[in-house]
């Protein structure tokens, strides 16, 4: 990835540049590779990112329909299963209710996405919105592009320094099955590498591993940073928050982040009938089928109160 940063030299910390194409301002400068301390959980998460991305260069040459197949397949179950409907809109921000086999079903799927366990993902994302575009924001872009989509992953300096003692997440810590995944993290990666290679081969582990988790390692990046930059604000909410349908397309309705910023809590990201949120279509199959409870929906209330137009256009 390319930094989009046009740095200036300017007298204080609000004067770094603006990120191109955009109107957000860097205003704050984190050393991202240089001249900074490297603690071994970085240099960890860096060589593992790393190799993930170096598997997947191969797929090229080791292309089967097979393979595409189980990658696609791979991406979708992690992807809209795991991160988005589990991971991002029941355990972050409680937006529906599952039975607890297919909470733990849909959130085991977030964990093969190989974006860490659940208590610290949706500790990370509250805070997000706790703290959204400020100086202690986990990835805003106002340290930069690179900083916000990647950079963040690698500074767990910048984490253990603007959140001392984590508790945010007792709701998760307080049930078994998430201290569990917790506690023994990285042994699922390595029981998901293995299985893959010893019924698909190099073939499906570059496929299943290397291509699903780059591809979805990136497309959920591109919701903290290029959905902080790029694309159209529907609602006053404060913050750097857009919504880039692009994005949208490609994250199961996670593009429709200026909505989500507004109503937070809403299982709904793409409110518009021409808004496409597959997760959202899911949620509502799901409740069809009498899985999915108490999935909840901004009133017109909340609507007209957050809208930048006259408080008469919902009415």
């Amino acid at each position: 990835m390319v930094n989009l940063i046009t740095v200036s030299q300017g007298v204080n910390d609000t004067e770094y540049g603006k990120i191109v194409f955009s109107n957000v301002m860097v205003t704050r400068k984190r050393n991202l590779f240089m001249n900074r301390t490297w603690r071994i959980l970085d240099v960890r998460m860096a060589l593992g990112i790393l190799a993930v991305h170096l598997l997947a260069l191969f797929a090229p040459f080791t292309f089967t329909w097979g393979a595409f197949w189980a990658s696609f397949t791979t991406y979708v179950l992690c992807g809209i299963f795991g991160i988005t409907l589990s991971y991002h809109r029941n355990l972050a921000h409680h937006s529906l209710k599952l039975p607890k086999w297919l909470e733990y079903t849909f959130a085991y799927f977030g964990v093969l996405a190989l974006q860490r366990d659940p208590i610290y993902w949706v500790s990370m994302h509250r805070y997000h919105h706790q703290y959204v575009d400020s100086e202690k924001d986990p990835h805003s872009p106002i340290f930069g592009f690179w900083f916000s989509h990647m950079g963040w992953l690698f500074d767990s300096g910048y984490i253990l320094e603007k959140y001392q003692e984590r508790k945010n997440v007792e709701d998760l810590k307080s049930q078994a099955f998430y201290r569990f995944i917790h506690r023994t993290y990285l042994l699922h990666p390595f029981a998901l590498i293995t299985l893959v290679y010893v019924f698909g081969g190099f073939t499906y582990l570059v496929w299943v591993v290397g291509v699903a988790t780059t591809w979805g390692y990136h497309v959920t990046f591109l919701v903290n940073s290029a959905c902080h930059i790029w694309g159209n604000q529907a609602w006053n909410t404060n913050d750097l928050s857009k919504n880039n349908g692009l994005v949208a397309l490609i994250t199961f309705g996670e593009g429709w982040h200026n909505n989500h910023h507004a109503f937070e809590y809403s299982a709904r990201h793409g409110l518009e009938w021409w808004q496409i949120d597959f997760c959202w279509y899911m949620i509502r199959f799901l409740e069809a089928l009498g899985l999915a409870t108490n999935v909840k929906l901004p009133s017109e209330d909340h609507k007209r109160k957050k809208s930048f137009t006259s408080r008469n256009k919902f009415k």
